[in-house]
């Protein structure tokens, strides 16, 4: 079998640039020189904060439903997970894995209020 040949060009790369680079670098720049040459893109403050809500509303519904979710009945109890296992749906019933599970839940709704005001000073 023959290979297929190759189509692209070859490009010769010469040292000099490579060795110039090298020897000699760059000046620093001044800042008002950079941000002439690089112009920096700055997330406008409005959309800051409205990801800082999003992101704090949603840790704060996420935090409800799992402090919720061990209570509920039907989420709960009637979960199609713990109806197959009995082993697992004992231990699921047992108020200390509740409790645990709904102080994750408080958790989450502790880092989303932290969040809020952490962010909202500075």
């Amino acid at each position: 079998m023959q290979q297929p040949e190759s189509t692209s060009s070859t490009l010769t790369v010469s040292p000099a640039p490579l060795a110039a680079a090298a020897s000699d670098p760059a000046p620093a720049l001044a800042p008002e020189t950079q941000g002439a040459a690089h112009p920096q893109h700055r997330v406008p403050r409005w959309l800051e904060r409205v990801e800082l809500f999003l992101r704090v509303m949603l840790r704060m519904y996420i935090g409800l439903a799992i402090c919720y979710a061990p209570w509920s009945h039907n989420f709960w109890d009637q979960n199609p997970i713990f109806l197959q296992s009995t082993a697992l749906a004992d231990f699921a019933r047992l108020g200390a894995v509740r409790g645990i599970v709904s102080g994750l839940g408080l958790l989450n709704l502790w880092i989303a209020f932290q969040d809020a005001i952490r962010r909202r000073d500075g």
